[in-house]
């Protein structure tokens, strides 16, 4: 099993599990507006945090199956970076999802590591 993370709004995870379907790529962008979801490796995710999310206290943090997404992954460098990052190409199923945590912001403003599940 290959695990990859992304960071979700907890209203926006909310609405997935409601839906059974999480659409959201990145924050306040749908996977129709930019064409995949964002997704990061476990070293990933507190950098992840820091550049787009450090103005937000808490998150929730998806742990997801990769071999039971049912969509393509393809690691991608985006513009500027020398380091990939995987990018779900389709709608993520709620039950590829293995488990969720807050995510919060340490005292310091830092974000804290992510423990590989």
């Amino acid at each position: 099993m290959t695990t990859i993370y992304h960071l979700a709004m907890p209203a926006d995870w909310l609405a997935a599990q409601a839906a059974g379907v999480y659409r959201m790529s990145t924050r306040g962008l749908t996977l129709d507006e930019v064409g995949f979801i964002h997704c990061s490796t476990a070293d990933q995710v507190p950098r992840t945090a820091s550049a787009y999310y450090a103005d937000v206290d808490e998150l929730t943090l998806l742990s997801i199956d990769a071999d039971r997404v049912g969509a393509e992954i393809r690691v991608e460098q985006p513009d500027g970076s020398d380091e990939g990052f995987p990018h779900l190409y389709g709608p993520l199923p709620v039950d590829a999802v293995i488990t969720t945590q807050p995510y919060r912001r340490a005292g310091d403003g830092r974000h804290p590591p992510v423990v590989p599940s």
